[in-house]
């Protein structure tokens, strides 16, 4: 066992590190940072799949730690540790996600880690909200890292009709109920209806899937196609939620962005499905993939500011 492991195992049996995060609305979460260093030189932020508690990802910030790299836990507003729960009198959007709850969890990231390079990544929408924000902040990252990502865009899945009908009665539920009664149905967790807006209309879309955050006054596909950040995708070989047309969509639309794909098998999951959910059990070949590549990537890159 090497020594940044023995950290690793001693530091998760007392937990994570827990901030308190308020954004420039009010809002508070907390923000999970594990490392093996007292003074990581690298370290992954990382943005949660829909619905998805921070904490559920604590088994692959032990073993990215466990690689040498240190991770910071976002937590979703409305999700885990966040004081706010969607409603009918509280209701937000893509804009708060990125303009407000990505920005103060960053920024107490590098008041912990100043001296560390930063990669973003994400699971899921966490991928997709990822290259967004990387988009908005294109000197801040060194690169993206995706796991299970892709763009929604009901055309890119093999069971388009399904996904299509998705995008068209998740809004109508939201609006009916005040919020996404995700816990109920299946999906995600109980999201805001300005969530499920922006999100049903990058899968709708009436241009090819465009994404549009309301209220943020920012050309978001513009800001993409000017991205220049590496991007690494993993792919789940079983993922249907993720499937490689819908990846090969959100990468098309960072054509400059120098990227690498790579698919995981079943095999390298000791036997659980290589499916969207099943390889956070199991973490060790993802982050096995990302630690080796973040290592080659931030060779050559100058620590941002924060």
């Amino acid at each position: 066992m090497t020594s940044a492991t023995s950290l690793v195992a001693d530091h998760h049996s007392i937990g994570p590190e827990i901030l308190s995060v308020t954004a420039a609305d009010g809002t508070r979460s907390e923000l999970l940072l594990l490392t093996a260093e007292p003074s990581p030189r690298q370290v992954l932020y990382w943005l949660p799949a829909m619905g998805v508690p921070a904490k559920h990802y604590l088994p692959l910030a032990m073993a990215m730690a466990g690689q040498g790299v240190a991770v910071a836990l976002h937590e979703w507003r409305g999700i885990g540790s966040s004081d706010r729960r969607a409603g009918r009198h509280v209701d937000w959007g893509y804009r708060e996600l990125l303009a407000a709850d990505l920005p103060a969890g960053v920024q107490a990231m590098r008041e912990r880690w100043p001296q560390a390079t930063c990669t973003l990544g994400g699971h899921s929408l966490g991928g997709q909200l990822a290259c967004l924000y990387a988009a908005l902040h294109p000197d801040a990252f060194s690169g993206i890292a995706l796991v299970a990502s892709g763009a929604p865009y009901w055309r890119r899945f093999r069971r388009r009709y399904a996904i299509g009908a998705a995008y068209l009665l998740a809004p109508l539920l939201a609006n009916t109920l005040g919020h996404l009664p995700g816990r109920r149905i299946g999906f995600g967790g109980n999201e805001a209806r300005g969530v499920i807006a922006d999100w049903s209309r990058s899968g709708r879309g009436g241009r090819g899937g465009r994404y549009a955050a309301k209220g943020l006054g920012v050309d978001l596909e513009q800001r993409l196609a000017l991205l220049r950040q590496p991007v690494l995708a993993l792919r789940l070989r079983d993922d249907w939620l993720g499937p490689a047309a819908s990846l090969g969509w959100l990468l098309g639309k960072m054509p400059r962005a120098l990227q690498q794909t790579d698919v995981i098998m079943p095999d390298e999951l000791e036997g659980r499905p290589a499916d969207h959910f099943a390889w956070m059990k199991q973490p060790d070949a993802i982050a096995s993939r990302m630690a080796g590549w973040i290592d080659a990537r931030n060779a050559a890159f100058l620590v941002p500011g924060t």
